[in-house]
């Protein structure tokens, strides 16, 4: 049993039962970095006794990929196995369950590399990944999994076994493991979500406009973009939720209509270990045509330009105040904790199911899907209709709709 011994077991039922939804006889995938073998094993546990077929882990090792970025030759940074891509579709086709564990790689892990080099290297991030979830063949969930080494980077002032107990405690309340019944308290906040997004889609936006200290940035949308929250269902009809916890409402904007300054308002952990500390960036016709940071720049550039759509939007989300996550005040240095903090936007890859038909090939393409925070209570999200109007959507974290 893990040191969190209880609270870990329920996250694992939580995550299986929930998140993923395993299905009898159904194959499950967890994907895990090293040091959470602990809380894998717990899930694998919870899908057995679900009635999983088959429970298969696989691990990242960080350091692993250090030493290639550091030794193998530059032409060969980018290559990915074939195989990486043929077991990610084989899940697809077997209609499998995927549950991974997110966490903060360890931040030294790609410390003093050439930053050109280590943004051509997006492992574990493989492409068929975003395959399988835009057309929808596997139920999948990714949930915290914490350990001591991402406690002690969260909490710095505690020794070991306090920080690991706060991380605990504070991921036990996000994802709502201290109500009587989890599953209803999220059904209830997922009603909450679906309200909101429902009421965006009726409004029929054509942009957002982001404002607030360093940010003036508008986001154009498709005409009659749905709205979606991390509740969806499988081409077999099989209800997951792909986030737990998760706080947001999304949809796919339009890449060549993004223009102005955005300043981050977070933090951003990058999923190999760089901490991207004071990030901004401007947008010029749907591209970030400058991005700076106070820390890990070079190697946020080097993702955005791995290919034509790395540089453009593929998701913009809003959250409101009410997240128990922005509530508390903790940033995890986990995207999918603080992604669900405040409102954000992605670089990269979007849904192509969240728009009309006829719009679909215009929706942003990439091989890299980076989210990165922008909103809080100073930052205004005024919705801009067709015929120009304007409609408060945000303000001071608080819906206006």
């Amino acid at each position: 049993m893990p040191a969190a011994g209880a609270p870990a077991s329920r996250l694992a039922e939580l995550a299986v039962a929930l998140g993923a939804n395993v299905q009898e006889d159904q194959l499950v995938t967890v994907g895990a970095s090293l040091g959470q073998e602990e809380m894998a094993r717990e899930v694998a546990a919870a899908a057995y006794r679900r009635g999983a077929r088959f429970v298969d882990v696989t691990y990242f090792d960080a350091y692993a990929k250090r030493a290639r970025i550091e030794h193998a030759r530059a032409e060969t940074l980018d290559f990915v196995p074939n195989w990486f891509g043929d077991r990610m579709l084989e899940l697809g086709r077997q209609r499998a369950a995927r549950i991974s564990l997110s966490g903060p790689a360890p931040p030294d892990a790609l410390a003093g590399l050439d930053p050109d080099r280590a943004g051509r290297d997006q492992l574990p991030f493989i492409k068929e990944v975003l395959t399988v979830i835009n057309e929808r063949l596997v139920n999948w969930t990714v949930v915290p999994g914490p350990t001591l080494d991402w406690a002690l980077l969260v909490y710095p002032e505690l020794a070991g076994p306090a920080a690991l107990e706060r991380l605990w405690e504070e991921i036990g309340h996000v994802c709502r493991l201290d109500e009587p019944d989890p599953v209803a308290a999220w059904a209830a906040r997922g009603k909450e979500l679906d309200d909101v997004a429902n009421r965006l889609g009726e409004a029929r936006l054509d942009a957002l406009h982001f404002e607030g200290p360093g940010t003036d940035l508008v986001v154009g949308l498709f005409r009659d973009a749905r709205w979606e929250t991390a509740g969806g269902d499988t081409v077999d009809g099989i209800r997951h939720m792909a986030n737990l916890p998760s706080e947001e409402v999304f949809t796919s904007p339009d890449p060549a209509r993004t223009e102005g300054a955005v300043a981050s308002t977070r933090p951003l952990a990058l999923f190999d270990g760089p901490i991207v500390k004071g990030l901004a960036m401007r947008f010029e016709e749907g591209r970030a045509v400058e991005i700076t940071a106070d820390e890990g720049g070079e190697i946020l550039r080097g993702r955005a330009a791995l290919d034509d759509g790395a540089a453009r939007l593929g998701e913009v989300a809003l959250v409101d105040r009410e997240s128990r996550i922005g509530r508390l005040g903790t940033t995890f240095l986990d995207t999918l904790l603080d992604e669900n903090a405040v409102s954000h936007i992605a670089l990269g890859d979007g849904d192509p199911a969240l728009v009309l038909e006829e719009d679909r090939s215009r929706v942003n393409e990439s091989v890299t899907h980076i989210d990165f925070m922008i909103g809080g209570d100073d930052v205004d999200v005024t919705g801009v209709t067709h015929d120009g109007s304007r409609v408060p959507v945000l303000r001071g974290g608080s819906w206006q709709l």
